[in-house]
């Protein structure tokens, strides 16, 4: 019976030339192929796990590397698969090349984003971990994937970054090379008020904040101007953790300048209108 059935999937063939394949040939390829692709998905998963649990290799790294594994275990499966029931991939040349210019003109901006997803992870500019800002996007890297990378803002939003806008556009990295973040806030004070004592009042309402950084980087505020009711002030200060945050850290600065301005009566002008009323002259 099993040999009845054998040689009537074998019968039903599809021949092309030289070229012949069977529906006995595509059962036997799949399951084979099913097979080595199983093993070579518990082969991936193992040496993933072993590759991300080497704190040595850096996180790109590791992305990198569990990324050309599972290329080449998978591709070996299918290629072994294949060559294992006998099927002559050298008769389907012409069909793969056929097929091969077709994607490439319809796969461009895929295959654009895979080449940009290996840049990415071999230069090391971008990692999982690393805070981005991208046009209105601010957020953190959570995963790179081969075609986009996963950013996680504070709202909890999650966008979907192709890979190529991380190549191809201007990216701020608020943690490439270090933690350390540096953050500007303006503000202004009377002219009544002693710019020194001012600037000495700054510096320490923004050390009362926590997450600003007091030693190696301290605060430090300049004077930038004299506007048309105010003295103009920069206050610069550092911090290291910019993932908790950059909104929240310029609020808590701003209410301890408040505190402390109020608490030694420096005012903080805002601009005032007078509006005069002309009686109408008579004859």
């Amino acid at each position: 019976m099993h040999e009845v059935v054998g040689e009537f999937l074998d019968d039903l063939a599809f021949e092309v030339g030289d070229f012949r394949i069977s529906i006995m040939t595509i059962i036997s390829a799949l399951v084979v192929i099913g097979v080595l692709l199983t093993l070579a998905r518990i082969g991936s998963t193992t040496t993933a796990t072993t590759i991300r649990r080497n704190e040595d290799i850096s996180p790109s790294m590791q992305v990198l590397a569990v990324k050309a594994v599972q290329i080449t275990l998978y591709g070996f499966a299918f290629f072994v698969g294949i060559n294992t029931v006998g099927i002559d991939l050298s008769g389907l040349a012409i069909l793969t090349g056929a097929i091969g210019v077709g994607l490439g003109f319809g796969l461009q901006k895929v295959i654009s984003n895979l080449v940009s997803g290996v840049i990415i992870l071999l230069d090391k500019s971008i990692k999982p971990g690393d805070v981005i800002s991208l046009g209105e996007t601010f957020g953190w890297i959570q995963t790179l994937g081969a075609r986009y990378a996963s950013v996680v803002t504070r709202d909890g939003k999650e966008y979907l970054i192709p890979n190529e806008d991380l190549i191809t556009n201007q990216v701020v990295n608020w943690s490439h090379s270090n933690d350390y973040v540096r953050l500007d806030i303006f503000f202004g004070t009377a002219y009544s008020d002693d710019p020194h004592k001012v600037r000495e009042l700054a510096i320490e309402a923004a050390t009362t904040v926590e997450r600003v950084l007091d030693y190696p980087k301290r605060p430090v505020c300049h004077i930038v101007g004299f506007g048309d009711s105010s003295v103009d002030y920069t206050l610069r200060y550092w911090i290291k953790d910019p993932t908790g945050g950059l909104t929240n850290i310029r609020g808590g600065v701003y209410l301890a300048l408040w505190d402390a301005f109020k608490a030694n009566n420096i005012s903080i002008p805002f601009p005032q209108r007078e509006v005069r009323m002309l009686e109408e002259g008579g004859d």
